[in-house]
């Protein structure tokens, strides 16, 4: 297993030791109280997350453990590439399924994958967006796996979550361990926000725009993370009911009359969006917003059916997309996965369920998946019986046993499971943001890290070349 400050010899990692030096000069307690500290801020500022299986409506903090993620600036350099590669093809398939489908024609992936596909939104077919970008927004999931190699674990292209955290865990590091984060050269992450703003104003259909962000609600899980970086941003941030639709634009209510909206980062799902075209019991969406879209009166980011890109099915298929559009071989490397609805793939399955994990094609936040090698005998069973049933809702990969971290546990440094998410915005060009927000399994020895399921959080700490040697 890779651990990322400690070697397999059980030597600190040269990029660590600067830390270590300075933690076993903290006097007892110190991080405990920084740990309290940081809790009652985070309490104060409202960062909460809902948790399923939790009493209904109750939300708790997300846990941020005070000890950084580190990564160096040679390792961040190849993650990079890898990330920018990756985006950029995703949104060139999506450009591509949503006109002549050409990766399609080729074979290169059968045509019922994407249009049998529960993601898919016909009523997207031919529209032409700015610089051809779907997903302006991505979050991708790496893992390091025990060979010290990156692997990506999912694309999310839909409405990435957690920025919100990366950016208050990185103002928590600075304000409750200045001398320390000054004595690392770490990559900025604060100028996220000023990012998101201009990489929205690039994807606008129309010059000057004005921006919104669409909420759910206040009883939306990531409530906290829409009204953040709404503010954050200097834009609106409006629910549903706040807007109409007229003569193809999109149009705010307030004190001072209707103002125009031109463009909505919107944090609803495709389809409440607009109960005319889409699901016709949504309350949280606009009445003609798809139409008003399809005109070119307002832009939607991320657009609408980024998820046939991100759908667990059409995942295995990302490394040809990336050869297709880009005639490069991918930089970051899949995690070896079995599509179920091949006949041979489902009989390995079911002979292996023990040791692989399976995951619903449809699925997120860590539901509707059987991690084999903690499942028991029954669990097992029951879903080799869904999986005979519905092989194409599901794919299979192997275990794989992501890196650790020392979290802060009992006055010691306690390993955990830990996987990362950076962001990548893509408009004009793409950037992808230092870091980004890794994720913890505080429960010993598991592998889920969602918040939604009671995980945890660090700062990620990409290093300058810079960097002290020992000592502090």
């Amino acid at each position: 297993m890779f651990d990322e400050i400690f070697d397999q010899n059980g030597g600190i990692r040269q990029h660590y030791m600067p830390y270590l030096d300075w933690l076993k000069n903290c006097p007892t307690g110190y991080l405990d109280r920084k740990m309290a500290e940081a809790d009652l801020l985070f309490r104060r500022i409202g960062i909460t997350f809902a948790v399923y299986g939790e009493e209904e409506g109750a939300e708790r903090l997300i846990p941020s453990d005070p000890v950084p993620r580190m990564i160096p600036a040679a390792e961040w350099e190849y993650l990079q590439k890898g990330l920018e590669q990756r985006v950029l093809a995703l949104n060139l398939f999506l450009e591509d399924v949503y006109h002549e489908g050409r990766i399609l024609k080729e074979g290169i992936i059968p045509a019922e994958k994407i249009y049998k596909n529960a993601q898919f939104q016909a009523c997207m077919l031919n529209i032409d967006l700015p610089h051809k970008v779907y997903s302006q927004i991505s979050g991708v999931d790496l893992i390091r796996h025990s060979d010290g190699n990156y692997y990506v674990l999912e694309d999310n292209l839909r409405i990435p979550s957690g920025v919100s955290y990366m950016l208050q865990n990185r103002r928590m590091s600075r304000k409750l361990f200045p001398e320390l984060f000054e004595s690392y050269n770490v990559e900025p992450v604060d100028h996220y926000p000023s990012l998101l703003h201009t990489t929205l104003k690039e994807c606008a259909f129309c010059e000057n725009p004005t921006i919104a962000v669409l909420t759910p609600g206040p009883y939306n899980s990531a409530y906290y993370e829409h009204a953040f970086l709404a503010k954050e941003m200097g834009v609106e941030l409006v629910e549903g009911r706040d807007l109409f639709v007229e003569n193809d634009r999109v149009w705010m209510r307030s004190i001072y009359g209707a103002k125009p909206v031109d463009i909505l980062y919107r944090r609803v799902d495709d389809a409440f969006l607009d109960p005319l075209e889409l699901n016709p019991d949504s309350y949280l969406g606009v009445p003609g917003l798809v139409q008003a879209y399809r005109a070119g009166g307002v832009a939607l980011a991320n657009a609408l059916g980024t998820g046939v890109a991100d759908d667990k099915s059409i995942y295995p298929y990302v490394p040809e997309m990336i050869k297709f559009y880009l005639d490069q071989d991918a930089i970051l490397q899949n995690v070896p996965t079995r599509i179920l609805s091949n006949p041979e793939d489902l009989n390995y399955t079911l002979a292996n369920l023990d040791k692989l994990v399976v995951k619903e094609v449809h699925g997120a936040g860590g539901y509707g998946m059987l991690v084999g090698p903690a499942s028991t005998k029954e669990e097992r069973a029951r879903f080799a019986e869904i999986l005979k049933a519905k092989p194409d809702g599901y794919i299979a990969q192997p275990t794989l046993s992501l890196s650790t971290c020392g979290i802060w546990l009992d006055e010691d440094l306690t390993p955990r499971h830990i996987d990362l998410r950076p962001y990548v915005l893509s408009g004009a060009k793409v950037r992808v943001t230092p870091g980004g927000l890794t994720r913890v399994a505080l429960t010993k020895g598991s592998l889920v890290v969602n918040s939604s399921q009671g995980g945890g959080t660090k700062d990620t700490w990409v290093l300058n070349e810079n960097q002290p040697k020992g000592g502090y």
